[in-house]
């Protein structure tokens, strides 16, 4: 059976429902209509502009620039501060709403998900015809707009959804991949960061099509590991499944940058602080948890999440963050870093364990990290240092 993959995004998220929420409680005219931004503090001269309006657009205003500037352009431009509970709410409503045309919905970032809609043409019938309802019904109920991307796998909705905003609906089947994406510059192709793209027009693989026709091992030499991918989703190849997203509550904890990081030890060195705040606030709630993800947001302001679900649930630092790195891992390409964060779901009270032929169960390392926990909030945090901060001579 062919799969049917739907990728949805939220045309302009944080501004689009930071106005839907001001309308409905009286504001009289709707941000999306007047040069207007989302950003922080622009007392502070350090903000900078995370969304916009159309109608800002049009005045040069663009994203990630500092307030200060986007001022300078646009005097009477309204800033707003951001505000993650209403982004939390209307991602929650969008979630609930389209959780009843399917089981298996991945959130991707706060304002965009895919949806694996294998075999429910016999439900709602032509999955195109599904799209523009979906589209539309979001529009009507929930006062914001979408676009949607249609494919068989993950990477070609993705890219598809991306073709033209804002409020349209896309395809990009394998029999389209030819025409409507290999035409397309190679930086636009999902995960390939503006260095791969440096890199590659230099030898003249300035397209898509190029890239998908390029030697593999040309592209092995130059880029390792990642050249295969690369080349792989060039071609439109992506057997990745949707992974459903556990909606129940977790703990979670990040960190924003003041520059950007690329470096992985130093961001490795961040995860493990992240990991130990989580994995000292699930023991102390006593809970044991069965899912970790990792967060990534680029200086490009792109979103990348990742999970991985285990068959024993755990709760120590050093488990945590085992698979948080492996996370980290497997989602760096070679943009730069500005936030990263980390979130423990799916929790039970009971320490199920499997037991195999190698393992020791004389002993419960977490009842060992309870004792840490204790230590440490009776004499500070920093009277144990993590053997991984140490630096060797």
């Amino acid at each position: 059976m062919k799969r049917i993959i739907f990728h949805i995004d939220v045309n302009n998220a944080f501004l689009s429902w930071t106005a839907v929420e001001r309308l409905k409680n009286g504001y009289k005219v709707d941000l999306r209509t007047i040069p207007s931004v989302i950003g922080g503090d622009e007392s502070a001269r350090k903000g900078v502009v995370l969304a916009k309006s159309q109608v800002a657009k049009k005045y040069g205003i663009v994203t990630a620039e500092t307030l200060y500037q986007a001022r300078c352009k646009c005097p009477n431009l309204v800033i707003i501060p951001s505000d993650y509970s209403i982004y939390k709410k209307y991602s929650d409503e969008l979630y609930d709403y389209l959780s009843k045309f399917s089981p298996d919905i991945e959130m991707f970032s706060i304002d965009e998900c895919f949806l694996d809609m294998t075999g429910t043409d016999k439900l709602f019938g032509d999955p195109i015809t599904l799209a523009y309802k979906i589209s539309k019904e979001i529009h009507e109920k929930l006062g914001f707009t979408v676009n949607i991307g249609v494919a068989e796998n993950k990477l070609c909705a993705k890219m598809a959804s991306d073709f033209e905003k804002p409020n349209k609906v896309h395809t990009l089947f394998m029999n389209e991949i030819h025409k409507k994406m290999w035409p397309l510059s190679v930086d636009n192709l999902f995960m390939v960061g503006k260095k791969s793209a440096d890199i590659l027009k230099k030898f003249n693989i300035k397209t898509i099509g190029d890239l998908a026709n390029a030697d593999i091992n040309f592209l092995i030499r130059h880029f390792k590991s990642r050249g295969i991918m690369m080349k792989s989703y060039a071609n439109g190849i992506d057997d990745s499944p949707v992974h459903e997203e556990e909606r129940q509550d977790g703990i979670s904890n990040s960190e924003t940058f003041p520059y950007d990081i690329y470096e992985i030890p130093i961001l490795e060195e961040k995860l493990l602080e992240l990991c130990e705040m989580v994995g000292f606030r699930l023991r102390s709630m006593n809970y044991y948890c069965y899912t970790v993800s990792v967060m990534l947001k680029t200086s490009s302001f792109k979103v990348y999440s990742h999970q991985k679900k285990v068959d024993n649930a755990i709760n120590t630092t050093h488990d945590i963050y085992s698979i948080a790195r492996q996370l980290l891992k497997s989602m760096m390409g070679d943009e730069k870093v500005r936030l990263i964060g980390v979130r423990v779901t799916n929790f039970t009270e009971k320490r199920s364990k499997q037991l195999s032929l190698f393992d020791d169960e004389t002993e419960d390392f977490s009842e060992v990290q309870k004792v840490v926990d204790h230590l440490k909030n009776k004499y500070g945090k920093d009277i144990f240092i993590n053997a991984t901060k140490i630096k060797r001579d």
